[in-house]
Order: structure tokens, then sequence, then C-alpha cells
């Protein structure tokens, strides 16, 4: 049977890492195991937050922290479906839950323009990260030509209201972005009475 209590524990023991006043770099670090144990599991999601959207990627907010020091979404992916070339400017993590996803990492040379560094790929149940001003400029794609793709990603803010860019890798031009979220609405974390039904 589907159970949110993966992710509800995951919240909670993210939580904690701020309540033990780690830096910034130690949370992103620990928070890495602590989503590479909730992504080694594909039970948990519930189905409102796995539906593709056929004209773009989708960006569903599981979780986001009431003081918006972190939050968790879901981002799926159509097939075929890619990124444009972004920023986040603030810390991630990027774990795979189903299907395929490529990264490519841009580095941006003097004059402004970009050029790639390495496509890499992440399987199920793989974490990746993303620091600014270490490997803060990608592009990310459904890698899989036929079937849907998921991945759980962790930011150090409330990133649907993080005022971001894209950027065009020829000439470099930037533009402005707030990406908000695909719904209006969350996952119930909180509603323990399945699990009661359960037993």
């Amino acid at each position: 049977m589907s159970t949110i209590s993966p992710l509800r524990d995951f919240v909670t023991d993210f939580t904690r890492l701020y309540d033990r006043g780690l830096s910034p770099a130690a949370i992103q670090a620990q928070g890495a195991d602590l989503l590479r144990r909730l992504v080694q599991h594909d039970n948990w999601l519930p189905e409102p937050f796995t539906r593709p959207n056929p004209a773009r990627y989708s960006q569903y907010l599981l979780h986001c922290d009431p003081l918006e020091r972190f939050s968790v979404v879901s981002f799926v992916w159509g097939a075929g479906q890619k990124t444009p070339l972004h920023d986040h400017r603030v810390w991630g993590l990027i774990g795979m839950l189903r299907g395929r996803e490529s990264e490519t990492q841009f580095a941006r040379d003097p004059d402004g323009t970009f050029r790639a560094i390495e496509t890499t790929f992440l399987e199920p149940g793989q974490v990746a990260s993303l620091t600014p001003g270490v490997n803060d400029y990608h592009l990310v794609a459904n890698a899989l030509p036929d079937q849907t793709s998921i991945s759980i990603h962790v930011y150090g803010d409330n990133i649907g209201g993080v005022a971001r860019a894209t950027y065009d890798v020829a000439t470099g031009a930037e533009k402005t972005f707030i990406s908000g979220y695909s719904s209006e609405e969350v996952p119930n974390l909180w509603d323990r009475s399945r699990r009661a039904e359960a037993a």
C-alpha cells in the first residue's frame, strides 16, 4: 500500500538539520543522505504529483518549510521535455525517483556567453547537488524519449518564489523569471489515519 510517511519522515529529519544550527554546506551534505534514502523507494509520491503536462515539465510543491528555509518539489518530465539553460541562486539537491534525467553543466566565459562542460545522467536512487558559484548553470532534460521521468528536488529556499534567470547559450542574454508551482495543492503529510487503517 502506498504511504506518504517516507516524505513526512524526510521533511521532519530535514527540519532537524536546521534546528541543529548547521551551516548551509553541512545541511546540503547531510540532506543529500536523507534524499538518497527517500528516493530508494517509489511507493510514497501521491498520484496527483506524478502527472506530466504535455506542454512543459511540471514543478509540484510537496512541502515548504514555514520559515521558507527549504522546499521540496517533484519535477515531472513528459517524454522529451527539458528546461532552458538556467540558474538557481540557492543550493539544491536532485534525487531521481523514476525514469532517467540528463544534466548538462555550463560555464560562463568572460564575455558572458556559455559553453557546455559535461552531460551526466541521473538514475533512480541517485542524488546530485547544485551550489551557487560552483555548478549553478545547467540544462536538464528527460533522458527517456517515450516515458515520464520524475525527480525530487530540495532547495535552500522557497524555490517557487526565488527570482532566477534563464540564459541564451550563444549570446549570454539573461531573462529573469520566478517559477511558481504547477499546482495550488500540496500533499497532506499529517493525516495519520491511513496508517491506522492499514494496520
